[in-house]
């Protein structure tokens, strides 16, 4: 039993090993660790919504907010390429061509830089307004995993704030010192209303869907691979079983569509899921509403490899 329990590591390790010589999305964390970020550089903090710095400040040459953004480029101590929160001090990140979910394995990746490991409190939001506390890191420990805090898995966030716990405030990079906040479990989420791809009752592609789908291809292309999941969805309106079959063949129309554009040897993997009128947005007691329920969700997210390549 031992043997084999051995062996399924030895195998595991080679697999991740192997998935990762492949790929150019490994980030370094220092000069022995790295992290792999499944889908490369868009799963990184795109914008500074704030940035409160703290008291003792750091030195004004390590206070820049927008070294934080984009994919990490820590070199050195000395220099500048990250900003320091000043004790107390909290720093609010957007990502805005993706966001974040609750999925298998861990969910962020804080890269806080430096000689000094620095503690901070994480918080995330799906609108900028309402927040949840994430975990914290310390020490080393930049991982963030959400199931920690049993956060939903249904919900995609779009926000990050990071707060420093005051842990070592006398030196020139006062406060927790971040380089980039990257997404692990990074999607992009679209939602298509079914007027824009289908006529009424249809589930063939609608001309002007052409263009749409192009331009969903071209976002897609910017991740070498991928699980492209597509969920159908309808009104209430007609029966139960009608409503399901129509939004599966919504379903297969678009992944159709997706494969010709993205091309059949392409390394994306396809997953259809088509709930009819089972799944709403909204109640279907009016015809604003009902518009809302019939849609397409296009959901980007890593690769079935990556999940198969983490304990369970």
């Amino acid at each position: 039993m031992r043997y084999l329990f051995f062996l399924w590591i030895i195998l595991a390790s080679m697999l991740l090993n192997e998935l990762y010589a492949q790929s150019e999305n490994i980030y370094k964390i220092n000069r022995h660790e790295s992290v792999y970020i499944p889908l490369g550089k868009v799963s990184f903090a795109d914008s500074i919504v704030g940035f409160n710095i703290g008291n003792p400040l750091p030195f004004k040459k390590y206070s820049d907010s927008s070294q934080a953004l984009n994919a990490p480029n820590y070199t050195t101590y000395d220099i500048p390429n990250y900003v320091s929160l000043g004790c107390k001090g909290n720093l609010t990140v957007a990502f805005t061509d993706n966001g974040f979910m609750n999925l298998r394995g861990n969910d962020l990746y804080i890269f806080e830089v430096g000689p000094s490991k620095e503690a901070a409190k994480i918080e995330i939001s799906e609108n900028g307004d309402e927040w949840i506390f994430a975990g914290n890191i310390t020490g080393g420990k930049s991982i963030i995993d959400l199931e920690d805090q049993n956060i939903s898995s249904e919900k995609v966030f779009y926000f990050v704030r990071i707060t420093d716990q005051k842990k070592v405030c006398n030196s020139k990079t006062a406060g927790a010192d971040i380089d980039a906040i990257g997404a692990i479990n990074c999607v992009i989420k679209i939602t298509f209303n079914t007027e824009f791809l289908f006529d009424f009752d249809k589930h063939e592609l609608k001309p002007s869907a052409d263009i749409i789908l192009q331009q969903l291809s071209e976002t897609i292309q910017k991740v070498e691979n991928a699980t492209i999941l597509i969920e159908g969805h309808t009104d209430s309106d007609g029966k139960g079983a009608y409503n399901l079959a129509l939004s599966q063949k919504r379903c297969l129309s678009v992944e159709k569509e997706l494969i010709f554009l993205l091309g059949e040897q392409s390394t994306y993997d396809y997953e259809l899921a088509s709930y009819g009128e089972n799944n709403p947005k909204v109640l279907n007691n009016t015809e604003e509403n009902k518009q809302l329920n019939r849609r397409v969700e296009i959901t980007i997210l890593p690769p079935q490899s990556y999940y198969r390549s983490i304990k369970n």
